[in-house]
């Protein structure tokens, strides 16, 4: 007679299956990052949380100066991953009806009779660039919130699905402000990540120059379809996390908000408001995706650590003090974990969790 529990067998397949299912995730991801390499230098960082916000069904704000690729890395990705591009160029006299779609009158030429038609707007894609997003009004920004939560928009009492998947890519640049409106909070907290587009180290400008500057071409090839990264997604949420990953990420949200008093002493006063819960379940979420692009078939406090800087830099909000002193938001959460990994701020003193 068999000792194998009923059952075990089955649990054993899912289980294989699962971790066939996480390496070939890898191997895609592998291979979409070579074929970014022949179209960008030096975003190695940039193109990974790119990609765990994709994996999460995230939407991200991608924040850089004029000139560092940013339209072109979401445009590549979405040729990759052979998905529907749409890019909205937002600008001060930009309607919600110009993004999200209308109805025109037209004459039914088989009766004669005047109908509407709705024509659909370019939030109508997989993969939407939203190219200086500050540059709009808040009305057209607020236009955005529905299809970035609900993935589907209200028009004339009518409601429209929006193709699967979808997702949302933001650019901001950062040191021209006349012009421009800030996003609300309400808006800021439904992106995952908000990721630094930094300029690249010497190296890499060299090969830059040299690619822009002579005959060098590459045509990425297409390495996944959207049925494929759709499995992919619901693969994410099968990653095991245990507990004191649990208790590390809250403890880690929990910290940032002065009510609660836990923030060391030098943040005292430093903090005016704190993330909220969306940002513990975001961390949680692309710590899994994380762990399972880098080999890993569990999340730990590094895969919480390593992505709390894009997740939670636009959630927290500084005092006047902060800014009078130049502390920025990535200077605080760093404080955090710092204080996180010694042990001596959490509320449990899980001292060996963040190690």
């Amino acid at each position: 007679m068999s000792t194998v529990p009923e059952g075990a067998n089955g649990s054993a397949k899912s289980d294989a299956g699962e971790l066939q299912a996480i390496e070939a995730l890898q191997a895609k991801y592998q291979s979409m990052r070579t074929q970014l390499g022949g179209v960008l230098v030096g975003m190695d960082e940039v193109i990974e949380q790119v990609t765990i916000a994709i994996l999460c069904k995230g939407h991200c704000i991608l924040q850089g100066m004029p000139g560092l690729a940013k339209t072109l890395l979401v445009s590549t990705m979405a040729q990759l991953m052979h998905l529907t591009f749409r890019r909205i160029q937002f600008t001060p006299d930009l309607m919600p009806s110009d993004i999200t779609g209308t109805d025109v009158l037209e004459e039914d030429r088989t009766t004669g009779k005047r109908v509407f038609r709705f024509v659909q707007g370019p939030l109508f894609g997989n993969l939407i660039l939203a190219d200086e997003i500050n540059r709009t009004p808040p009305k057209t920004q607020s236009a955005l919130l529905e299809a970035m939560q609900e993935r589907q928009l209200t028009i004339g009492g009518e409601t429209f699905r929006l193709p699967d998947p979808f997702f949302v890519l933001a650019t901001q640049n950062p040191i021209e402000q006349e012009g421009t409106y800030s996003l609300p909070e309400a808006q800021l907290d439904r992106f995952l990540f908000r990721i630094h587009v930094n300029y690249p180290n010497r190296e890499d400008e060299i090969e830059i120059c040299k690619r822009a500057t002579t005959e060098y071409s590459f045509h990425p090839q297409a390495i996944l379809s959207a049925e494929d990264l759709i499995r992919m997604q619901q693969l994410v949420r099968k990653v095991p996390v245990a507990d004191h990953v649990y208790d590390f990420a809250v403890n880690l949200v929990r910290m940032t908000r002065p009510e609660e008093k836990q923030l060391p002493v030098s943040l005292a006063e430093m903090v005016q408001w704190g993330a909220g819960p969306r940002a513990g379940i975001f961390l949680l979420l692309a710590a899994k995706a994380r762990a399972i692009l880098h080999k890993r078939h569990h999340a730990t406090t590094e895969d919480v650590a390593a992505v709390a800087l894009p997740v939670l830099r636009h959630r927290i909000i500084p005092t006047f003090n902060a800014e009078a002193a130049g502390l920025s938001t990535d200077q605080i959460i760093k404080q955090l974990l710092g204080q996180m990994r010694e042990g001596s701020a959490a509320p449990n003193r899980l001292r060996a969790v963040a190690r």
